[in-house]
């Protein structure tokens, strides 16, 4: 089975940094996009930033230029860096797997249990 285990959380001083981990396992790590989201307490989910299997990323406006998202296929691991952390950055972030590589459509059906981060 797809197993998701994010780690890294916690609570952040505004204006400093944190890196969020993913250890994944039950599939082909090198064939799937991966990526975080992320939800704020009473608010919709947010997707972050994505990685696909040919190491193309792409960044929310939110994060953008403040982060940077990364893979090791040899660990299973995925990770997210975030710079200049603001309160506004307080949420629960979550790994998530694409369903189908091949498909070309984004749909990120596996999530882990997700950490939180809070920032004041």
């Amino acid at each position: 089975d797809v197993q998701l285990v994010e780690s890294g959380g916690g609570s952040v001083q505004t204006g400093g940094s944190l890196t969020l981990s993913c250890a994944a396992s039950g599939f082909t790590h090198r064939s799937y996009c991966m990526g975080w989201f992320r939800q704020a307490a009473g608010k919709e989910r947010e997707g972050l930033s994505f990685i696909d299997n040919y190491g193309h990323t792409n960044y929310t406006d939110s994060v953008k230029g403040r982060s940077f998202i990364s893979r090791d296929n040899d660990k299973n691991t995925e990770s997210l860096q975030i710079d200049s952390l603001k309160p506004e950055d307080t949420a629960k972030y979550y790994c998530v797997r694409d369903v189908d590589s091949r498909d070309g459509i984004p749909d990120f059906g596996y999530w882990g249990q997700g950490t939180q981060v809070t920032v004041s």
